[in-house]
């Protein structure tokens, strides 16, 4: 049996300025709007907004199966990038950190999207693996969540 991917990054010009992108990026109740997996989230413990220690509760879809995950914003320089890690529980061990970085380009921006597994149990990477096949090879779909992000953020006015 494989194992998952510790590591991926995906980029991405669109023609979306970084402005544009940071409002949609940023806006958690609206990542299934773009996401493939994430159905949209909320702001928990009186959060409103990403700035380091936040947290927020993710609920994410892959076939039948349905779970939520809670994330703690790690840092952001805002307009331009912003990290976040999924918080170990009793439940789910691992924790992953996502990275979204967004460039100006001279007809919109780049979005590059890291993550990096940064803690993940044999028996759990063995089982995640198994029963979660999409996770295998993530590449396409997480282009064309990136893609997505840019294209929806196109159509934002923001002041």
């Amino acid at each position: 049996m494989g194992t998952l991917p510790r590591t991926g990054t995906t980029s991405v010009e669109v023609d979306a300025s970084p402005e544009q992108v940071w409002a949609l990026l940023t806006d958690i109740t609206r990542a299934g709007e773009w996401s493939h997996e994430t159905q949209g989230g909320e702001w928990l413990d009186g959060a409103t907004e990403p700035v380091p220690g936040a947290r927020f509760r993710g609920r994410n879809e892959q076939g039948s199966y349905r779970w939520s995950r809670q994330c703690e914003v790690l840092a952001v320089d805002p307009g331009r990038s912003i990290s976040w890690r999924t918080v170990p529980t009793t439940v789910y061990r691992d924790s992953t950190i996502w990275t979204y970085v967004l460039e100006r380009t001279e007809t919109g921006c780049r979005i590059t999207q890291f993550f990096e597994v940064v803690q993940l149990g044999k028996v759990m990477d063995r089982i995640f693996y198994a029963i979660v096949p999409a996770h295998r090879d993530r590449s396409e779909a997480l282009a064309g969540d990136v893609r997505r992000l840019g294209e929806r953020a196109a159509r934002l006015v923001v002041a």
